[in-house]
């Protein structure tokens, strides 16, 4: 009888052994997932600035063109291709050629896809998405000069793609809309002046939109130099970015 009952005894005492322990890993591996899904969503990305206006983000096999103007070859085939306005400097048929693939979608501002005769329109706070990509438009524009008239429904955008939030601005100064812009993880800001903000109005917007990188364009070309970018970065707030043409910055 003894022997029967710590026969029982054991048994029982082993079911919750077994129990625990099969639970526990359970617990591990659900936490794991969900930390492991969330770093991932974001690796693989990088930020390359081509000079001027012009850059290519990767994720994965994902490469999104924006702007592209004055490439130098080879280049690889983009999946997306964003222009923001149809000046000579942001729009350039030549070049949306040489990155064009079977697969490649041009999304761009009106006037754009008018003259290139192909392509998906955006408008200021439109959304489209393409390829696991979401892409915003954000107003851009010049409130007190005449380059870049409100009415022309000319666009920056916000790219959601990897789990991060990139705005560039296109040609524009200072907002009520750019300011209303939150949780943005890189900010990609003209700093050159005349036809857009210069570097200390730049460098205000940081403090507003508080991107956790920055990253200064629109300057070595037509208008600006390098000694605006180096302000901006002194000015703006926090981890202003100054990339030189072809670098890339990666996100991690």
């Amino acid at each position: 009888m003894r022997r029967l009952k710590l026969l029982i005894l054991g048994v029982v005492l082993g079911l919750v052994v077994c129990g625990c322990e099969k639970e526990k890993p359970q617990v591990k591996e659900t936490e794991k997932t969900e930390k492991e899904t969330g770093k991932e969503a974001g690796m693989g990305i990088s930020i390359q600035w081509l000079g001027h206006a012009s850059f290519k983000i990767r994720h994965n096999n994902t490469i999104i063109y924006i702007d592209p103007w004055k490439l130098k070859d080879p280049v690889d085939k983009a999946t997306l291709v964003l222009v923001s306005h149809s000046h000579y400097d942001h729009y350039s048929a030549e070049d949306i050629a040489k990155v064009s693939g079977p697969q490649t979608k041009l999304i761009a501002s009106a006037d754009v896809v008018a003259q290139q005769k192909s392509g998906e329109a955006i408008t200021p706070g439109v959304t489209i998405e393409s390829g696991g990509v979401r892409i915003t438009g954000v107003p851009a524009y010049n409130p007190s000069k005449q380059f870049h008239p409100r009415i022309n429904n000319w666009v920056g955008f916000v790219i959601e793609v990897g789990g991060k939030r990139i705005y560039y601005a296109g040609d524009t100064d200072v907002t009520n809309e750019m300011k209303a812009l939150k949780n943005i993880d890189v900010a990609l800001l003209p700093v050159g002046g005349k036809y857009t903000m210069n570097a200390e109005e730049a460098a205000e917007a940081t403090k507003v939109i508080k991107p956790k990188q920055a990253i200064p364009y629109h300057y070595g070309d037509i208008v600006g130099s390098r000694s605006d970018a180096e302000r901006f970065a002194k000015l703006a707030a926090p981890g202003a970015k100054i990339l030189k043409p072809g670098e890339t910055l990666s996100i991690e």
